[in-house]
């Protein structure tokens, strides 16, 4: 009996031990991708992994409330931002499958006083945000005193709508949340009832959604998080925002369990027809035949060729994430209290990589500086212009004339990625074995990209000596009153305008490049070989008269 027992115990532990193991070894992997991501102390967040509608990870991290030192906790409030947005999209797909509204319908139809080129532009042009409707919160009306005020979905389209359009409809992609704004107030002038209602009465009830709410600052949200930022390295209070403001493109709040549940319900085809929810998820594409990476609500993008129908949401005090991964059912949402959080998109593709069995694995290649040099060159892409690659110091960098430099680092045989990221870049060959061009791959759209100049001069550091840095030091005037401070600290050299402040490296006498961005300065001497102003080059020339001379060195 004992034998029969054993026979029938073991196989048993051999079908359990291995999951039990796995799981285990998710929970080791997804701690140390998230730890170096949340603070040991300090603001949090809340994470929640799943596999095909199973909880595989489910935690949270730091404080909800450091002022009162309340900890997070799993069933924690946030707000979600432009997350938001899919709730909005979903909502107006919905109204169109009960014929309510068309996709092509004008928005026109709806607010028949919205002027041209309203009467082009189609619900879809906005859901896709390809209506070329200037982004409200950039715009010189969208004041500090203004994000204190409440107002009502019409006034806040009035904000907007008399503004000059971006670009005609349809002829290119640009994020903007006005395109939102107008959906949520098409949605009121519909249904008769308010957006915060409608999603409430649509979405959260019926599928128990019990931690979702329409934020307002006066009503009562149990187990709501406070948001803070990080600035001069320490922790504050978010700034106040009248979250009337966001409206439908961002001010609704949630958790990570509704967030799962939202999407249990939405890819089982339980809140509309998968057929109608499809547009959604599938990249929009432009006149000219480019795919914009964005559906309706939700962006486009892949991790390690697998696609992935994501969002992100910043707001004040706030940054949330939400991924999916229709072929594999992955869900993965990561939500914060703090707006420094940084880039979501990594830790969120590093986990579904894991979960892939297709791990983000990068590991530096040696190349030498002479290698490096034959891929320097400008690089063109029909749709998003010229991308620079310059090799500065024996080490390449990657930017846009006048842009950010970022550090492209040699991984495999003509394979780089950026820096601090997980994009991608390969090299392509003709059958000369010469550099044509490369692909750019990340986690959104990859991109092809030609070579269309090798004009570019390798730049090598020169040994300058720290007194000799020191003769540059001083105060330069741009004119009107721009005022540009050159400072050596610590034997290197920095260009300071306010706060901000560049390194600059020497490569021929008097002439720098900035480490970090696309500019070179030109030190200008007179007769007397006296330092009398400088050059900055950055897409152009920019003159400074030197107005004081410090000479001084910091250590």
């Amino acid at each position: 009996m004992k034998t029969s027992l054993m026979l029938l115990i073991w196989p048993v532990m051999a079908i359990f031990t291995p999951t039990y193991t796995f799981c285990q070894n998710n929970e080791k992997v997804f701690d140390s991708l998230l730890h170096a991501q949340f603070p040991a102390s300090g603001p949090g967040g809340t994470v929640l992994i799943a596999r095909d509608k199973e909880i595989i990870y489910n935690k949270a991290f730091g404080q909800s409330n450091i002022e009162l030192n309340i900890p997070m906790t799993v069933d924690n409030v946030f707000r979600i931002g432009s997350i938001t947005k899919q709730f909005t999209a979903v909502a107006i797909l919905k109204l169109a499958e009960e014929g309510k509204l068309n996709l092509l319908d004008e928005v026109t139809k709806f607010i028949p006083d919205y002027p041209s080129p309203g009467k082009n532009i189609t619900i879809a042009n906005l859901l896709s945000h390809t209506s070329g409707i200037k982004n409200y919160t950039g715009i010189s009306k969208f004041t500090k005193e203004l994000k204190r005020t409440d107002l009502t979905p019409k006034a806040l389209v009035e904000l907007f709508k008399d503004e000059t359009p971006d670009f005609s409809p349809g002829t290119a992609y640009r994020y903007s949340n006005s395109n939102y704004v107008l959906l949520g107030y098409i949605i009121e002038l519909i249904t008769g009832d308010s957006y915060g209602s409608y999603i409430d009465k649509t979405f959260f009830r019926p599928l128990g959604m019990k931690n979702s709410y329409y934020d307002s600052s006066s009503r009562i949200i149990p187990q709501r998080t406070s948001g803070y930022r990080y600035i001069n390295g320490e922790y504050e209070n978010a700034e106040f925002l009248s979250m009337t403001l966001p409206y439908a493109a961002g001010s609704l709040l949630s958790t990570t369990g509704d967030m799962l549940i939202w999407y249990n319900a939405l890819m089982s085809g339980k809140v509309i027809r998968l057929s109608d929810l499809s547009p959604a998820h599938h990249s929009y594409q432009l006149i000219n035949g480019k795919l914009t990476g964005y559906g309706y609500g939700w962006e486009i993008g892949n991790v390690q060729g697998e696609t992935t129908i994501k969002h992100t949401g910043v707001v004040n005090g706030y940054v949330t994430y939400v991924s999916y991964l229709p072929a594999e059912k992955i869900f993965i949402a990561i939500f914060s209290n703090v707006e420094s959080i940084g880039d979501l998109d990594i830790p969120g593709s590093k986990i579904a990589g894991y979960l892939l069995g297709k791990p983000f694995n990068f590991r530096r290649l040696n190349v030498s500086e002479d290698d490096l040099k034959v891929y320097q060159a400008v690089y063109h892409n029909e749709y998003d212009g010229d991308k620079i690659i310059a090799c500065e110091n024996g080490r390449l960098s990657f930017f846009t004339k006048g842009g950010q430099k970022q550090l492209l680092i040699p991984y495999k045989k003509d394979g780089f990625y950026l820096d601090q990221t997980l994009t991608t870049i390969q090299f392509n060959r003709d059958q000369k074995g010469k550099i044509e061009g490369y692909e750019m791959t990340g986690t959104g759209l990859t991109t092809k990209w030609n070579k269309i100049n090798q004009n570019i001069k390798a730049k090598n550091r020169l040994n300058v000596s720290a007194k000799v840095l020191a003769t540059y030091a001083g105060r330069y005037l741009f004119k009107p009153a721009m005022v540009f401070e050159i400072v050596v600290e610590n034997d290197r050299i920095y260009g300071k305008v306010g706060a901000d402040k560049k390194e600059l490296i020497p490569y021929e006498k008097n002439k720098f490049y900035a480490l970090d961005i696309d500019a070179t300065i030109i030190f200008n001497l007179n007769a007397d070989a006296k330092i009398v102003s400088l050059t900055k080059i950055q897409n152009n020339e920019m003159f400074a008269t030197r107005i004081e001379e410090t000479g001084s060195l910091k250590n």
